[in-house]
C-alpha cells in the first residue's frame, strides 16, 4: 500500500488549504500550474508550509480532516511546530486528537519537507512571485452541488451514503470596499439578479425584514461566533453569488453557500451548517470534493470515504427533475415522526452503497435501486415514486433527497427516457455525463 502525505499550503491570499496525496512532490506542482483545488487555483502562487507522512492514504485522509476543522491559530501553531500549544488551542482533546497528534511527532520527524519538494518550489518563475505583489483584493470561491444517491434521511441516523458531485455549483466573490456595509448580491443562473440587500457591517443586520435577508444575518452572527472579530477587518464588502443551476434544482443553493463563507472566513463548514441550515453535512463533503463519496455520521462526526463511481452502463443513467422543489427539512421531519427505523434497514443500506460502485451490468444496479426504494418506503411510510407517478415507465427510478420533488434518477435509453418525461410535462432530463463530476 502507498504510503500518504498530508499537507498545507500558504496561498497568496493568506489562507491556509489542507490536502492528502500518494505523490506530495506531484501534487504540489498541480496545485502550482493551477490543476490542484478550486480553492488554491483561485489563489496562486502557493507555498507548502506543512507536510506529514502516513503509512497509508486512509490515515492521510483522516489527518486531513482533523486539520480542516482546526482553526487557524491551531494550524499555525502546527506549521512553526509549536507542539505544545496544540493542546491548549483545541476545542476538544479527545482520544483521537491524541493519538494523531503523537502519530504527527513520529511521521514529522522522519519527513523532511524542504527535500521533499525544493525542487518544485524552486521552479516558481518570477511571474508568480509578482503576483503575489500586485494581487488582486477580489477574492473568488466556488463548490459543487449535490446528489444523494443512497441512504436519503437514514444518512442522519448513521447509514452509509453514496454522494456524487455535480458540474453546477455556486460561486461566492468577495471584494473589499469603504462602504461600511455589507453588500449582498445573488445571480441566478440566467444572470438575473434574484436578491439583493445591505447588511450593517457593524451589527450583521438588514434594515429589511424578509426570509434571505433574515437567513444571511443568521449565517454572518454564526460566522461571527466561530471566528470572532472576523468582519471587524473589514472597512465595507460588496459580496456576490452566482448559482450554475436553476434556484428549484435542490443541488444545494444552501450548502454550496455554506461551504463558499466558511472557506473564506476560514472557519469549519459543518459548523456553520448547524449553526444555520442544520442537516447531515454530506452535502458540505460534495461541496468540497470533486469525486463521489461514502459519507456516514458516526457520534455526529462526518466520516468521508473517497471513492469511484464511473459505470459502464452510465449512459443509461439519466436524471428527471419533477418541476417542484421539495423542502428538506419537511420531508426529514416526517421522517422523524415514523420511527419506524431498525438497525436492520441502515445494514441493508450500507450494503447497497457499497455494493452500487462495483456493479458490472445495469440490471444489477436497477435491482439494487429498486431494493432501496422498497426499504425507504416502509421506513418513512410513503409510495415510492414510481409507484404513484410512473407506473406504467419501463425502467426503475431512484428517489433522491427527500422524496417527491427535485431530482429522481432513471434507468434506460435515452430516447425512451426522454420521450416518456417530455410526454409526462417533465422536460428538465440531464444525462449522467452532463450532471455528474
Amino acid at each position: 500500500m502507498p504510503k500518504g502525505f498530508v499537507y498545507i499550503l500558504e496561498c497568496s491570499d493568506g489562507s491556509y488549504y489542507t490536502g492528502s496525496t500518494i505523490d506530495l512532490s506531484k501534487r504540489i506542482t498541480e496545485h502550482q500550474n493551477g490543476q490542484g483545488a478550486n480553492h488554491t487555483k483561485k489563489r496562486l502562487p502557493i507555498k507548502l508550509v506543512f507536510a506529514e507522512e502516513f503509512n497509508s492514504i486512509s490515515e492521510a485522509f483522516d489527518r486531513e480532516k482533523q486539520i480542516q476543522g482546526w482553526n487557524r491559530n491551531k494550524k499555525e501553531a502546527l506549521i512553526l511546530q509549536n507542539y505544545n500549544k496544540l493542546p491548549e488551542l483545541s476545542e476538544c482533546m479527545n482520544e483521537s486528537h491524541h493519538k494523531n497528534y503523537n502519530t504527527s511527532l513520529r511521521h514529522l520527524n522522519r519527513l523532511n519537507t524542504k527535500d521533499v519538494v525544493s525542487t518544485t518550489l524552486n521552479q516558481q518563475s518570477s511571474e508568480n512571485n509578482q503576483q503575489t505583489k500586485t494581487k488582486d483584493n477580489t477574492l473568488t470561491f466556488h463548490s459543487n452541488g449535490k446528489l444523494l444517491i443512497t441512504a436519503e434521511y437514514v444518512v442522519l441516523d448513521g447509514a452509509k451514503a453514496l454522494a456524487l458531485p455535480t458540474k453546477f455549483g455556486q460561486s461566492l466573490t468577495i471584494i473589499p470596499t469603504h462602504t461600511e456595509y455589507i453588500n449582498w448580491q445573488s445571480i441566478d443562473n440566467n444572470g438575473e439578479i434574484w436578491f439583493e440587500d445591505q447588511f450593517s457591517l457593524n451589527t450583521l443586520q438588514s434594515t429589511q425584514s424578509n426570509p434571505f435577508s433574515d437567513r444571511l444575518s443568521q449565517i454572518f452572527e454564526a460566522i461571527d461566533k466561530l471566528q470572532p472579530n472576523f468582519f471587524t477587518k473589514f472597512q465595507g464588502l460588496d459580496i456576490q453569488t452566482r448559482l450554475e443551476f436553476d434556484r428549484d434544482w435542490g443541488l444545494g443553493s444552501s450548502s454550496t453557500l455554506i461551504n463558499n463563507l466558511a472557506d473564506w472566513a476560514n472557519i469549519d463548514a459543518y459548523k456553520l451548517l448547524e449553526l444555520t441550515f442544520g442537516g447531515s453535512g454530506y452535502d458540505i463533503a460534495c461541496a468540497s470534493h470533486d469525486t463521489a463519496i461514502f459519507y456516514q455520521l458516526n457520534s455526529k462526526t462526518p466520516q468521508i470515504e473517497l471513492t469511484t463511481f464511473n459505470p459502464n452502463f452510465k449512459s443509461e443513467l439519466h436524471f428527471i427533475h419533477l418541476n417542484k422543489k421539495q423542502n428538506s427539512r419537511d420531508g426529514i421531519a416526517h421522517y422523524k415522526a415514523q420511527k419506524t427505523l431498525n438497525s436492520r434497514t441502515i445494514e441493508a443500506i450500507n450494503k447497497i452503497s457499497n455494493n452500487l460502485i462495483t456493479c458490472a451490468t445495469l440490471s444489477v444496479f436497477e435491482a439494487l435501486i429498486d431494493q432501496h426504494e422498497d426499504l425507504i418506503s416502509k421506513t418513512i411510510n410513503l409510495q415510492p415514486i414510481k409507484s404513484s407517478l410512473f407506473p406504467d415507465f419501463k425502467g426503475s427510478i431512484k428517489s433522491l433527497g427527500a422524496w417527491g420533488g427535485d431530482f429522481i434518477l432513471v434507468t434506460g435509453t435515452k430516447t425512451y427516457c426522454e420521450a416518456y418525461f417530455k410526454s409526462k410535462g417533465y422536460h428538465t432530463i440531464i444525462s449522467f455525463k452532463d450532471m455528474i463530476k
